[in-house]
C-alpha cells in the first residue's frame, strides 16, 4: 500500500528532492525546455519514470498553454476493409504520440460540411493541433487550419508547393514505374484502376499515367483509366468491362492503384480461365496492410511498396515539433515506394495479341 500511495503522490517536489534540483527544473526538464541541458533531461525522465510521476494535465496547460492532446478526424463510410488509411494509420499514430507524451483524440466525420467537424473539436479548446489524412485538392480543411493558425501536419500534400509539414511518397513516380516496368516487358495496352479522382494522390497518380504512357507514344484507350472506390468488386467489375473490349482494344495488363482492386482483377482473369501474367499482367500499389499482403496472391503480386505505418512517427513527431516552434518548411517529407517485382508481371502476348475468346461468367 505504501508503494502505491508513493506512485499516486509522487511530485515535481519529490523529484527535485531525489535528483537535488528545484522543482521549477524539473518541470522544464519534463515540458522539453531547451535551456534545460540534455543531460540533466535524461536524469529526469529516468527518475520520474521510476517514481511513477504522472503529468497534472491541467496544471500542465496552465503553465505550457498545451493539452498534450492531438486529433485526427477521418471520413469513412460502413466498410472500413474500403477505407486502406483507417485502423493502420489509427493505432500507428497512437503509438507514436504516446512516444511523445501526447495523446491521440479520433472522431469519425460522416457530414457533408468538411469543416464542420473541426470547427466543433476546436470550439471545446483542447486540442493542440491536428492530423490530416486523405487529403483532396486544395483542400477547404488544410484552408480551414491555415486561416484559424491551428498547427497541423499532412498525410498527403494538396498543392504543388505546401507551406505546411507533410509526409508522403511521390505518388506521380509509383504511376509512372508501373508503366516503365510494364512498357519494358513489350505491354502497350495498359489499364490504370486508379482511386476516387477528387483525391489529390490519385490525382497525381493519374499525371504520372498520362504523362508516362504520352512519353513512351504509348495509346490510351478510351476508358481505360478509371477512377474507383477501394474494393474488390470494383476491380472485377471494371475488369470484365475491360477484358470484354466494351472500351477498345483488351488490355494486356493493370495496373492497380490499391490491393483491393487488384484482387477484383485477378478474380475476374481467373474465372475467364486465364493465366497470369501468360494472358495478362497485373500488378499494384501495396500500402502493405495485414489483411491483404501481395505475396498471398496466386501467383505472387509485383507492386510498389510503401506500408502506411511509416508514415506514422514522422508525422507525430513532426507535429510535436511545430507545436514546439520548428519551421514547418523543416518538416516536410517526399519519399519513394518500392518497386518490387514479382510473378504477376511478365512478356507482353506475342504480337501484343490477346489469344482467348472473351464469355462473361454468369454470376
Amino acid at each position: 500500500m505504501e508503494l502505491i500511495a508513493r506512485f499516486l503522490m509522487t511530485t515535481l517536489k519529490d523529484i527535485g528532492i531525489e535528483l537535488g534540483l528545484s522543482p521549477a527544473t524539473v518541470s522544464r526538464a519534463l515540458n522539453g525546455f531547451p535551456e534545460v541541458s540534455a543531460k540533466t533531461r535524461d536524469r529526469v525522465q529516468e527518475a520520474a519514470a521510476r517514481l511513477g510521476y504522472r503529468a497534472n494535465r491541467s496544471a500542465q496547460r496552465l503553465v505550457s498553454g498545451r493539452s498534450g492532446i492531438v486529433g485526427m478526424i477521418v471520413k469513412t463510410g460502413s466498410d472500413l476493409r474500403a477505407d486502406q488509411t483507417f485502423m493502420e494509420v489509427l493505432v500507428g499514430m497512437s503509438a507514436a504520440l504516446a512516444a511523445r507524451d501526447a495523446d491521440l483524440v479520433l472522431a469519425v466525420d460522416q457530414g457533408r460540411d468538411p469543416v464542420a467537424a473541426y470547427r466543433r473539436m476546436l470550439e471545446r479548446d483542447m486540442l493542440d493541433g491536428f492530423i490530416v489524412n486523405a487529403p483532396v485538392m486544395d483542400d477547404p480543411r488544410i484552408n480551414f487550419l491555415r486561416d484559424e493558425g491551428i498547427p497541423f501536419v499532412v498525410h498527403g500534400r494538396d498543392r504543388p508547393s505546401p507551406d505546411y509539414p507533410f509526409y508522403t511518397i511521390d505518388n506521380f513516380a509509383v504511376a509512372a514505374e508501373s508503366v516503365q516496368l510494364l512498357a519494358a516487358l513489350g505491354h502497350k495496352r495498359i489499364a490504370y484502376l486508379n482511386g476516387p479522382e477528387l483525391y489529390s494522390h490519385a490525382v497525381r497518380r493519374r499525371a504520372g499515367y498520362l504523362d508516362t504512357m504520352a512519353k513512351l507514344g504509348l495509346p490510351v484507350a478510351e476508358g481505360a483509366l478509371t477512377h474507383n472506390e477501394p474494393s474488390e468488386a470494383a476491380g472485377y467489375r471494371q475488369a470484365v468491362t475491360l477484358l470484354a473490349g466494351q472500351r477498345g482494344e483488351r488490355p494486356t495488363a493493370f495496373i492497380c492503384s490499391s490491393m483491393l482492386l487488384a484482387d477484383g482483377v485477378m478474380r475476374a482473369i481467373k474465372d475467364q480461365k486465364l493465366s497470369v501474367p501468360g494472358d495478362v499482367s497485373v500488378m499494384a500499389h501495396d500500402d502493405d496492410l495485414p489483411f491483404l499482403r501481395a505475396m498471398s496472391f496466386t501467383p505472387a503480386l509485383t507492386v510498389t511498396r510503401a506500408p502506411l505505418r511509416d508514415a506514422c512517427s514522422p508525422l507525430a513527431n513532426d507535429l510535436m515539433d511545430l507545436i514546439g516552434g520548428a519551421d514547418p518548411f523543416h518538416l516536410q517529407t517526399l519519399t519513394n515506394a518500392e518497386l518490387i517485382v514479382r510473378d504477376s508481371t511478365g512478356p507482353a502476348p506475342q504480337n501484343g495479341e490477346t489469344p482467348w475468346p472473351w464469355t462473361p461468367p454468369n454470376r
